[in-house]
């Protein structure tokens, strides 16, 4: 046998990056990299065959942390460490990443702090929302100026968001989010005060609104990205049950809270209490530290100016088969689904009251919220993209079925089944998404998939209006072109055109499914693409291994 090392220890240096090794390496054996709480990468050696040296192996295990993470690299021949060493620092850059990730250190713990002031927020910018709707339609009467302000609320954040996301990977995600709390708050603090004063307009809505809008932009690439480097891969989908969460509890109550807060406190009120939920979720931010994102080779190819690293989030994905054709599936599918948003309400009354209107957005709101606490607690399938179909299958069955039934508790099961597996598909993709975009870059991609699925929204909103009123609606009336074929299926009258629609989109969404499903670069996406803490980055793994050396 050749030894390593003398007493027991010796420095392999490699860029810098100090080593330590215990023993030595014969034919057959392994080199175990255990990685300890006072941030040192030590060697142990295991043998096949052999003898290795105890006392000095002892020690370091001794040194190690409790909670050590263990990786096993084959080596073979007499003292082949050094050989091998790429090969080591890619190990050592993904136990060390999983070690500082760890759910069961700070990392979950801060999480949970951003997302408990992030939820607070989030009802409170919901209670807003809805009491300057009505406030808009009282004022004025007319629904093209609600929407107007609907678009000056979410047309500059469609398209400031490429920009956003790639402000956001160039500085600490922690301040991008307080930056857009605090910008968004200001902008409500301004309706306040105008308000406070008798002194606001319907143009000073345009204003404020299109200003919060730019600032809120930042939110959901800041947050996704953040969310990856605080919490473990195998919590991602956990995480993102939890984010969801929040946002089906805060759907499901705000209209409840608002409507109370305008009867007994008036529009004051709910915008006070919008800016006091901001100064929470500012609040929760300053008391946290995130860790930081590692350079990749993504994220150096990448950089540039500030236009070239925002198109970068498109090139990233465009390059990867497997992503880009999640991203449009999934445009796609949001497409479906927005018909519903605009539909459902015009479907229900064809055959029911307003009464039946709230219960089903009830229910399907509480069937959010018990999708959204399964995901939170299970954090989905191991084969997340088994996740993103199946709970898509079942989504498009439920338009199916609420598209031929005219029965109140159908239509009312249809909606907390159909909506329970939206946070599965959503989650399962976004921890998808996380496992596989090198941090660095992940908010210029997000930024990009954000705008994707926001803009599916406004071009079913201008499609589905002619379409059910011109086309579908017309077709199944008593005397309708359809009315004596399909109509024995779906029943004649007013809603039923637009029930024959709803048919039609869940058989689209179906399709859609079976396409992506048998297109081998999406269902092999979880294989075909590396996790990227699995990446093979020499630069990047023995920047990590100084830092821990360090």
């Amino acid at each position: 046998m050749t030894p390593l090392v003398e007493n027991g220890r010796s420095p392999a240096r490699h860029g810098g990056s100090a080593v330590l090794f215990s023993g030595c390496v014969v034919a057959g054996g392994a080199v175990e990299v255990v990685v300890g709480a006072m941030a040192s990468v030590t060697g142990t050696v295991s043998f096949a065959a052999g003898e290795a040296q105890p006392e000095a192996t002892n020690a370091i295990v001794r040194r190690a942390a409790n909670r050590r993470i263990e990786a096993r690299l084959p080596m073979r021949g007499s003292c082949a460490l050094f050989d091998k060493r790429a090969a080591f620092l890619k190990y050592t850059r993904k136990v060390v990443y999983r070690r500082q990730m760890s759910p069961n250190g700070k990392g979950m713990r801060t999480f949970v702090v951003v997302w408990s002031g992030q939820f607070v927020s989030l009802v409170g910018t919901g209670l807003t929302a809805f009491a300057l709707a009505i406030w808009v339609y009282q004022e004025t009467g007319s629904a093209t100026q609600l929407s107007l302000v609907l678009l000056a609320s979410q047309g500059p954040q469609i398209l400031f968001t490429p920009i956003a996301g790639a402000l956001v990977d160039r500085w600490d995600r922690r301040w991008a989010m307080i930056l857009s709390d605090a910008g968004a708050g200001l902008g409500t603090l301004a309706i306040a005060l105008l308000l406070f004063t008798d002194s606001l307009e319907i143009w000073h809505l345009y204003v404020a609104l299109s200003l919060s809008g730019i600032f809120q932009s930042f939110q959901w690439p800041a947050y996704s990205a953040a969310t990856t480097l605080l919490v473990s891969k195998e919590q991602y989908g956990r995480a993102a049950g939890m984010v969801q969460m929040a946002e089906a509890i805060g759907q499901v109550i705000a209209p409840a809270v608002a409507g109370v807060l305008l009867a007994f406190g008036g529009l004051e009120t709910v915008i006070f209490i919008d800016v006091a939920s901001f100064l929470v979720a500012v609040g929760t931010l300053l008391a946290v530290r995130f860790p930081q994102a590692e350079r990749s080779a993504a994220g150096a190819a990448g950089s540039g100016s500030l236009l070239s690293e925002a198109r970068y989030g498109w090139t990233y994905i465009k390059e990867r088969p497997g992503l880009l054709a999640l991203l449009w599936y999934f445009a796609s599918v949001n497409l479906v689904f927005g018909f519903v948003s605009v539909l459902a309400i015009p479907l229900i009354l064809g055959f029911a009251d307003e009464v039946t209107v709230g219960t089903v957005f009830s229910a399907a709101g509480v069937g959010m919220v018990l999708g959204s606490l399964v995901m939170s607690v299970w954090g989905g399938p191991k084969r997340r993209i088994y996740g993103v179909l199946g709970a898509d299958v079942v989504l498009g069955l439920s338009l199916v079925l609420f598209g031929l039934t005219m029965s109140i508790p159908v239509v009312v099961a249809v909606a907390v089944v159909g909506f329970s597996v939206l946070p599965i598909a959503n989650g399962s993709s976004q921890a998808l998404w996380q496992a596989k975009v090198e941090p660095d870059v992940q908010g210029r991609v997000f930024a990009v998939r954000r705008v994707l699925a926001q803009a599916a929204g406004p071009v079913a909103i201008l499609m589905a209006g002619p379409l059910a009123d011109r086309v579908f609606e017309p077709l199944l009336q008593d005397d309708g072109a359809l009315a004596g074929t399909v109509g024995d299926i779906v029943g004649v009258g007013p809603g039923r055109g637009i029930a024959f629609l709803f048919v039609i989109l869940g058989g689209l969404s179906l399709v859609f499914t079976i396409i992506a499903y048998l297109y081998p670069r999406l269902r092999n996406v979880e294989d075909e693409i590396p996790d990227f803490d699995d990446l093979p980055g020499l630069d990047a793994a023995h920047q990590v291994a100084s830092d821990v050396a360090s």
